[in-house]
């Protein structure tokens, strides 16, 4: 059944993964809630088992998820009058604030009394009603009740009733405590303001989660907390940082305090700042063998069902074997041979039977996959690719134009028809640098105990092309490349960005990632994709390996090329835009304006010379003009962007495309 006094919320499924993760702030109508961990996702009607994600055993190795299950998160199912499948919230921060006379109050939502201004108990008075996990108890306005001497006078306008009340509307504060250790609290008001008090009175004033008496004021352009206890009048500026208290919860929902005392102050900040959460996500693409998977065949249904694999494999003589064997042909209307050929070739390792994979090693299994045509495909597979290189390398571009250069540098190009892709929830991060490798990581169930984690499968399209390697090789072997790039290979490290990144960093990453911002940016207007749901992703590598690298000279073939796609988890398919792009005279159009439109940007000549902007200032000439797009689209934040690696900078860095096209010289970025 449905939580009673629950709201049930809709939202999309990939902001589940994001924006709406674990642990994150959600504002929902007029109230925030913060969304619980995944050990209250499920109730008595829903286990993660039901929603696994079959055929994904190459992620799970790639991303080194220790044999861990991905499951997709509960979808709400209505079955007569119960709700099945929530995933629950609940509101916070608990205190809220008079937006007339600053008053706070705890939990005014949870009156005893209607209209009287009392309050519910504070923390430890009722932990049953504390304890309750719902999703999100409906909205409702409501009004300050406090005295109007309390609230500072009033209009005298209403009658006496109206005179002797404020009737402010009450909405929740703005600012909480979050730890870099993952933690997160309301802001301890009473302990602030009274903090830096010397006043014996005032340190002998006690919290009453019952009696409205602090009020928070904006003075000067700042904000201050205050006790109106007429023995106190304790105030105090707010903080950037304070102390988690004693017993302060490591999380809204959870009820017991960190394990360990958090070490340095927490921050106070508003809940919108980006370091209150940062959730951390991983992608990967299904490709052969498992995309190809007959979904409904015998082997699919027996690999998929485990209790009817054990059935058989516990009988205890051939007989009773050969029963069981019989009682599934029966069940799945087969040949009792399709049963038995079935189950040896999932003893043998079905489907990917015994494929090993280095860590870190799937990358190259999709690069080698979207180059390589695939034999006998079906159009129902979960990685369809159509070639069109052959006909690429007949088209010739004007010789005076960028299109030459074009026509030449690009080697393979790939329409690819259908694609899934698997985002899996690591956790979250909080802190004063929340992002990639920043803060502690907190699992999805915070005590990273849970035997799986939340995933999505997300369908759509793209186009796929790579780079000619003998151009790249001599274009990136410029002296005036490789020290534009050891700039931002320098200051990443600073940056802490994750491994896979940095590793990969180098001149032809730089190029290829800022030609994929460009290439966005136009598909907008030309594929009818807002560039919010169009996705990169990279592959590079210059198989020389380097004192930064694991690889060792040598190890592995060098990769240059550009995946851009939609996916999406609410529907299968696509429009058929963006891969209409991928027909060879199209594209040449979209890389040609991709990189004119690096030549130039409308807040040249500050943004061309840059030598360092952004986050982290690991861009240099791009900017929300020219190179920037949606954060979803980009791999790494909008970070690591330059124009100079597309089209040159004018003072010895020649482009690709004079490289590939024989012209001598290089345009200007900007």
């Amino acid at each position: 059944m449905k939580p009673p006094d629950r709201t049930l919320v809709d939202i999309r499924l990939s902001h589940l993964l994001r924006d709406c993760s674990v642990g994150a702030i959600v504002r929902h109508d007029r109230a925030l809630m913060v969304v619980q961990d995944t050990r209250d996702w499920d109730g008595p009607n829903t286990t993660p088992g039901e929603r696994e994600i079959m055929y994904v055993d190459l992620v799970k190795r790639a991303l080194d998820l220790d044999g861990r299950k991905l499951c997709r998160p509960p979808v709400r199912e209505v079955r007569g009058e119960r709700v099945l499948g929530w995933v629950p919230a609940r509101r916070f921060p608990e205190w809220a604030r008079c937006n007339r006379c600053g008053l706070l109050r705890n939990r005014p939502w949870r009156q005893r009394t209607e209209g009287d201004g009392s309050h519910a108990p504070g923390p430890g008075d009722n932990p049953e009603e504390r304890a309750g996990a719902g999703t999100g108890e409906a909205p409702k306005v409501l009004h300050c009740q406090s005295p109007m001497s309390a609230a500072g006078g009033g209009s005298g306008r209403g009658g006496a009733e109206e005179e002797r009340r404020c009737g402010g509307i009450l909405e929740q504060v703005p600012w909480v405590l979050v730890h870099e250790d993952g933690y997160l609290a309301d802001a301890p008001w009473h302990a602030i303001a009274h903090d830096a008090s010397a006043n014996p009175a005032r340190r002998a004033c006690r919290p009453d989660w019952t009696e409205p008496y602090l009020r928070v004021v904006s003075r000067e352009g700042r904000w201050w907390v205050k006790c109106s206890r007429g023995g106190c009048r304790a105030e105090r500026r707010l903080p950037d940082r304070f102390p988690f208290g004693a017993g302060t919860r490591q999380q809204p929902w959870v009820r017991e305090p960190p394990p360990e005392a958090p070490g340095e102050p927490a921050l106070l900040v508003g809940v919108n700042d980006v370091r209150v959460h940062y959730a951390e996500c991983r992608t990967a693409l299904v490709i052969p063998p498992e995309s190809r998977i007959r979904r409904g065949s015998v082997i699919d249904r027996l690999y998929s069902s485990s209790s009817d694999r054990r059935l058989v494999l516990s009988a205890g003589n051939d007989l009773l074997r050969r029963r069981r064997i019989a009682g599934l042909a029966h069940k799945y209307r087969c040949g009792k041979r399709e049963i038995e050929t079935a189950l040896e070739d999932i003893e043998r390792g079905y489907p990917l039977h015994d494929q090993e994979l280095p860590q870190g090693e799937l990358a190259r299994l999709e690069y080698r996959a979207l180059t390589e045509p695939i034999p006998d495909l079906e159009s129902d597979e979960d990685f369809v690719t159509e070639h069109h290189t052959d006909a690429w390398r007949l088209l010739a571009g004007d010789p005076g134009a960028p299109s030459a250069g074009v026509a030449a540098a690009v080697d393979r190009l790939v329409a690819v028809q259908r694609v899934k892709e698997i985002m899996v929830f690591d956790g979250f991060r909080r802190g004063s640098a929340s992002g990639p490798d920043s803060g502690r990581l907190t699992p999805p169930d915070v005590e990273g105990e849970s035997g799986w984690l939340p995933a999505l499968e997300l369908w759509g399209e793209g186009l796929f092309f790579t780079f000619r390697e003998e151009a790249v090789r001599r274009w990136e072997d410029q002296a005036s490349a490789r020290a534009r790039a050891a700039a931002f290979l320098e200051r990443s490290v600073a940056a802490r960005l994750p491994a896979d990144v940095r590793e990969a960093l180098s001149p032809r990453f730089l190029l290829c990632h800022t030609l994929a911002h460009l290439i966005i940016r136009r598909l907008e207007a030309q594929a009818g994709y807002p560039a919010a749901s169009l996705k990169e992703r990279i592959y590079c590598d210059d198989g020389r390996g380097d004192a930064t690298s694991h690889r060792s000279p040598g190890d592995g073939e060098p990769m240059a090329g550009v995946l851009i796609h939609v996916a999406v988890a609410d529907e299968h398919g696509s429009l058929g835009g963006l891969m209409d792009q991928a027909q060879p005279d199209r594209f040449l159009r979209l890389v040609s304006g991709a990189v004119e439109d690096a030549s130039w940007c409308s807040f040249d000549p500050v943004c061309a010379e840059q030598e360092g902007h952004g986050p982290d200032l690991l861009n240099r000439a791009a900017c929300h003009a020219c190179a920037l797009v949606p954060e979803p689209s980009c791999i790494c934040g909008n970070r690591l962007l330059d124009r100079a690696f597309v089209n040159g900078d004018g003072e010895g860095l020649r482009s690709l495309w004079d490289l590939a096209a024989g012209r001598g010289g290089g345009q200007r970025s900007g």
